[in-house]
């Protein structure tokens, strides 16, 4: 990952869930069945150049899996 999130995800909401998910097969594939959902929230994150960011983060999550493929859709505020 070219990002760590520091601290806790805040303002978690469900965008997809099992058949609207358009990777759902992929995630399947690699990772193994389960009730995947896709995820959003906004995070505190450091870039690997050091620089930190109040940032809205997508990820995948299925229960016994955990949170896969974190992605940072928008910078919101710079710290």
């Amino acid at each position: 990952m070219y990002f760590d999130i520091l601290g806790k995800i805040e303002n978690i909401e469900t965008i997809a869930i099992g058949k609207s998910i358009r990777q759902l097969k992929r995630l399947e594939r690699t990772y193994g069945k389960g009730r995947w959902r896709k995820l959003k929230g906004t995070a505190k994150i450091k870039l690997r150049d050091g620089q930190i960011y109040i940032a809205e983060i997508h990820w995948y999550e299925a229960h016994g899996i955990g949170k896969k493929e974190f992605k940072i859709k928008r910078i919101l505020d710079e710290l």
